[in-house]
């Protein structure tokens, strides 16, 4: 167990922060659940059931014992956290405690709304293995796929919710496992959380807007809008659905930016006949904004002011190679690179950047 859950055991905040949330995204993801049936993977011993193909009593006690601790995760009750661990994870607290700490600004606010369930089981594997659930619909149109890693044999459950009114319209997720030593208890084997909106946004908003980015060949807009949607659609990534596989689809139509990596930045002003390399760009959520960090090769600078300084001219440079960025993000954080070694973050919200 411990594998799975030192992989498992990531809030995805970006780090990736986002996520789904009963609103605009449900318009997008509701009705899986009322669809949805078990149905077995081919070649392993797995199946899935969301909650609507669970009986009546098991789904009831799987929701009984995932509401308290969410509401522990919300009201920051770490002790009930720790107590209700599995025997495995009891290791892994530190990573637990992190990603609940990290997830209590999502929820502030809110009412929990349990939006979906699943039935995982694997008791029928032989040994700790890689396991991919599918769980299908009476016609075979739906699927959802569920991919966990290392994951030995058992039964596990996953919950998926949202925090409705929360400015933040935080999702939560929780990996539970049920407990052999204990007749069967379901137990606390991960935590997930992400945002559900950003600047008031869903995943919903900004999937159309990354198609209109898109039309308006705003590439590297529209790429990370994408990112945005996607990442404001789940509360995690071993989960996808059909409409994310669209998603998906849509967004490789584009060039990736990381495709024009590395990209030569040019200075202006003080900073003119100086270029730097930009090596990476990716969304970052860390600000509950939706901002992008790059990394670029640095000149070594180490005093704050001078240092800032360049980033800021780094900054000033790559926006006038991508102009759009600065109307459809917040802000951007700055790491420079030099002999191997990564400086502290710069954060600048776009306005200030000149």
């Amino acid at each position: 167990m411990v594998g799975l859950l030192r992989i498992l055991f990531q809030i995805g905040t970006y780090v990736r922060n986002s996520g789904a949330k009963g609103r605009r995204a449900a318009g997008l993801l509701a009705g899986l659940a009322a669809l949805l049936v078990g149905a077995a993977v081919p070649g392993l011993a797995v199946s899935c059931a969301t909650q609507t193909a669970m009986a009546g009593p098991e789904r009831d006690l799987l929701t009984a014992e995932a509401t308290p601790l969410a509401e522990a995760v919300a009201k920051q009750n770490l002790d009930l956290l720790q107590a209700s661990l599995l025997p495995a994870a009891v290791g892994d607290w530190d990573g637990i405690r992190s990603a609940a700490q990290a997830a209590k600004p999502l929820f502030q606010g809110g009412t929990l709304q349990w939006r979906s369930g699943y039935l995982l089981d694997a008791t029928d594997l032989k040994s700790q293995t890689d396991a991919q659930f599918f769980c299908t619909n009476a016609d075979s149109s739906v699927t959802v796929t569920v991919n966990l890693r290392s994951l030995p044999p058992g039964r596990y459950g996953l919950m998926l919710g949202d925090y409705a009114g929360a400015p933040l319209a935080g999702q939560l997720a929780l990996l539970m496992g049920q407990d052999a030593t204990q007749g069967g208890k379901w137990k606390l084997g991960g935590i997930f959380a992400r945002e559900g909106a950003l600047d008031g946004h869903d995943g919903v908003w900004y999937w159309v807007r990354a198609r209109t980015l898109a039309k308006h060949d705003a590439s590297w807009s529209a790429w990370f809008s994408y990112d945005l949607a996607r990442a404001l659609l789940l509360p995690v990534d071993f989960v996808s659905t059909p409409n994310l596989e669209k998603l998906n689809s849509e967004q490789l139509q584009l060039k990736s930016p990381a495709d024009g990596l590395p990209l030569t930045v040019a200075g202006n002003g003080a900073y003119t006949g100086i270029n730097w390399r930009v090596t990476a760009v990716h969304l970052d959520t860390s600000l509950h904004e939706p901002d992008l960090s790059f990394t670029y090769e640095g000149t070594g600078l180490t005093e704050p002011v001078a240092a800032k300084a360049e980033a800021v001219g780094v900054m000033s440079g790559l926006l006038r190679l991508q102009p759009g960025l600065k109307e459809n993000f917040h802000g951007l954080w700055a790491y420079a690179m030099k002999d191997g070694k990564q400086s502290y973050a710069i954060e600048v919200a776009m306005k200030d950047v000149p």
